[in-house]
């Protein structure tokens, strides 16, 4: 493997690595779609607007669990998400 390449390689990974930790949760009663199918693994613009629309139906999740309850969303990625989420709850 040449030198620039082993050089790239590491920078992607090392970009990657920041970028997980240096992120913020994203809060699953306040980020848009766009930004919740950036932010969530398995989930796409499709299930992204399905969560925005449920939110809007039924208020605000009072948990990260309750996204499982979106048609669409199951606990495995609620779980494989999990560290990245978060589900403040407004003030009224």
């Amino acid at each position: 493997m040449s030198y620039i390449r082993s050089t790239v390689m590491l920078f992607s990974l090392l970009l990657a690595v920041a970028t997980q930790v240096f992120s913020s949760p994203v809060d699953i009663n306040t980020a848009n779609a766009e930004a919740l199918a950036s932010s969530i693994d398995g989930v796409g613009e499709r299930k992204a607007r399905a969560i925005v629309e449920y939110r809007k139906a039924n208020g605000p999740f009072a948990n990260v669990e309750d996204l499982a309850n979106v048609k669409g969303i199951g606990l495995k990625t609620v779980d494989n998400n999990r560290n990245n989420l978060t589900a403040v709850t407004p003030a009224h």
